[in-house]
């Protein structure tokens, strides 16, 4: 695998949840940038093999928003 691919939304409490697609991994951070690191240090625990762990993290960034006609 070169590439793993997160769904990022917004948590009812505030901040972001992660979670990967096609892997049992999730994480959540207050902003961001926080995010990003927690992202990456789920993933290094999840692929202890460094030969197997994807080269590439992708954070894909869902955001409803909801407004009137």
């Amino acid at each position: 695998m070169t590439e793993i691919i997160f769904l990022v939304e917004p948590d009812d409490d505030g901040g972001y949840v992660a979670q990967a697609l096609g892997e049992s991994i999730i994480t959540q951070a207050d902003d961001l940038e926080a995010l990003k690191k927690e992202v990456k240090d789920a993933v290094h625990c999840h692929f202890r093999d460094e030969t197997l762990r994807p080269k590439i993290i992708r954070l894909h960034i869902v955001q409803d928003e909801v407004f009137a006609s």
